[in-house]
C-alpha cells in the first residue's frame, strides 16, 4: 500500500518520538525538541519551554499505538481523536499540497503530534498494514521499526542498530 505523504510523515515522526524514549533518551532539551519540529516539518507555533515535558510524556502512548495488535490499536486511536476533539479537514499550506489535518496549528505541540499520528494510524488500520511495524531485531533494543519498503525487509530501528548488527555479524564470521 502506498501511503499519502502526510500519513507517512506523521507515522515517521511518531516512531522517532517513541524511540527517543529509549536509553539514551534523545529528547531532553529544547534544542532536541526544536530539531524534531524542524526535521519533521511541523507547522504552527514553534515549541517553547512549556512544550518539552508534554511531548516527552506522549512517547509511551505513541509506542502503545505502534506495538498494539490491529484490533488493540483502534481504541487507542479513537481515544486520542476523542480526547482532543479531532476534526479532519483538507488543507494546503506552504509548499505542501492538499493533505489532512485534524487539529489546528495553534494547539499545543503534543496534541498536534498525537492527533496527526492517530490520523496516520487510521490509514494503517484501514489498509490492514500493522505489519509495517515491528520490534528492532537487535537483541538488546526495544525500538519500533516502521518499514515502508516494498518487500518489508527493514529489521532495525536506526542506522546505529543496523551498524551494530553488521559489526556483530562481521565479528562472528571472523571468529
Amino acid at each position: 500500500m502506498v501511503f499519502a505523504h502526510d500519513t507517512q510523515e506523521a507515522l515517521e515522526s511518531g516512531v522517532f518520538l517513541a524511540n527517543s524514549e529509549l536509553e539514551p533518551d534523545t529528547l531532553t532539551s529544547m534544542a532536541e525538541l526544536e530539531a524534531f519540529f524542524d526535521d519533521f516539518g511541523y507547522t504552527g507555533d514553534r515549541p517553547g519551554p512549556s512544550d518539552l515535558e508534554p511531548v516527552r510524556a506522549i512517547r509511551t502512548r505513541l509506542r502503545q499505538m505502534f506495538t498494539a495488535t490491529r484490533d488493540g490499536a483502534v481504541p487507542l486511536i479513537n481515544d486520542v481523536l476523542a480526547e482532543f476533539h479531532a476534526m479532519p479537514q483538507v488543507v494546503r499550506h506552504g509548499e505542501v499540497d492538499w493533505h489532512v489535518h485534524a487539529t489546528t496549528d495553534d494547539r499545543p505541540l503534543h496534541e498536534r503530534i498525537l492527533v496527526e499520528t492517530a490520523m496516520g494510524m487510521i490509514d494503517v488500520i484501514r489498509g490492514d498494514e500493522m505489519s509495517r511495524f515491528s520490534r528492532c531485531a537487535m537483541e538488546d533494543c526495544e525500538g519500533v521499526v516502521l518499514d515502508f519498503s516494498r518487500n518489508r525487509s527493514r529489521k532495525y530501528c536506526t542506522t546505529t542498530c543496523t551498524n551494530r548488527a553488521a559489526q556483530a555479524a562481521f565479528r562472528a564470521r571472523q571468529a
